[in-house]
């Protein structure tokens, strides 16, 4: 069975150029276009891994996704990627920290997709 990842982006592009890369190399993926779905979608298809922007209907939308996420103890176990350009866009710099932003990986956009996969295969096996 393929290991399913959810993308949660508003940018409709980058999703694509996601998915094809991911179902390319045998994932299955779902997405959401906003935070609200997407973390409803975390809740409903406990994906084995999700990929998170920050800024969508609002500049930290992701983040609260993440605390949603990670307060849920059916669903807090599951690896988190945030893949932003908030860093570029707002100047503020942000680092994977357990306390603080409690995410697998922090990656800015944009990003290699051979670089991903390999990243994503430390979490999905």
């Amino acid at each position: 069975m393929a290991k399913k990842i959810l993308i949660i982006d508003d940018d409709i592009d980058l999703v694509e150029v996601l998915r094809l890369t991911l179902e390319k190399n045998g994932y299955e993926v779902i997405d959401a276009q906003n935070g609200t779905r997407g973390y409803l979608l975390v809740e409903r298809e406990k994906p084995d891994l999700v990929i998170l922007d920050v800024m969508m209907a609002t500049w930290d939308e992701g983040f609260e996704v993440v605390q949603k996420v990670r307060s849920n103890q059916a669903i807090a176990h599951i690896p988190i990627i945030m893949l932003t350009a908030v860093s570029q866009q707002m100047g503020i710099n942000y680092a994977k920290d357990d306390d603080v932003l409690p995410v697998d990986e922090f990656l800015e956009k944009p990003i290699i997709p051979s670089t991903l996969l390999e990243i994503i295969k430390k979490y999905v096996k």
